[in-house]
């Protein structure tokens, strides 16, 4: 049976609180959906942490979501058209796409926490 929204943002957060990164967080939430085995989405996903290892990069929650998005559409030649819809939709939800903006480095604030974010990218596959 299909895990609902927030069973699977509930077991992100849980996962988030074991040392898993974000991008990880996202590709595990579907991991049935994808039916492929934590083992292999672990390690793939190992280098999303923190805007690609440097905060200047993406948002891992963000480009985990966009494995998943490209893996549920294998061989759609559209699918490119979906990431700029899931890009431009983290955006308005979040305020941005790159990591240390998001974590308002440098600001007084942060856009988004890290579990939104997470949360967020998860519930725009859904």
């Amino acid at each position: 049976m299909k895990q609902s929204l927030e069973e699977k943002q509930t077991l992100a957060m849980e996962g988030l609180a074991a040392g898993k990164n974000c991008g990880q967080l996202v590709l595990l939430a579907y991991q049935e959906e994808l039916n492929l085995p934590e083992e292999l989405l672990l390690p793939l996903s190992a280098g999303l942490i923190e805007g690609l290892g440097t905060l200047e990069g993406s948002c891992g929650a963000l480009v985990g979501a966009n494995l998943v998005l490209a893996m549920k559409n294998k061989g759609n030649p559209m699918v490119q058209v979906e990431v700029a819809h899931l890009f431009q939709d983290f955006v308005e939800r979040c305020g941005a796409s790159i990591c240390k903006d998001l974590r308002g480095i440098g600001k007084e604030k942060p856009l988004c926490s890290c579990e939104d974010c997470i949360k967020e990218a998860i519930a725009l596959l859904y």
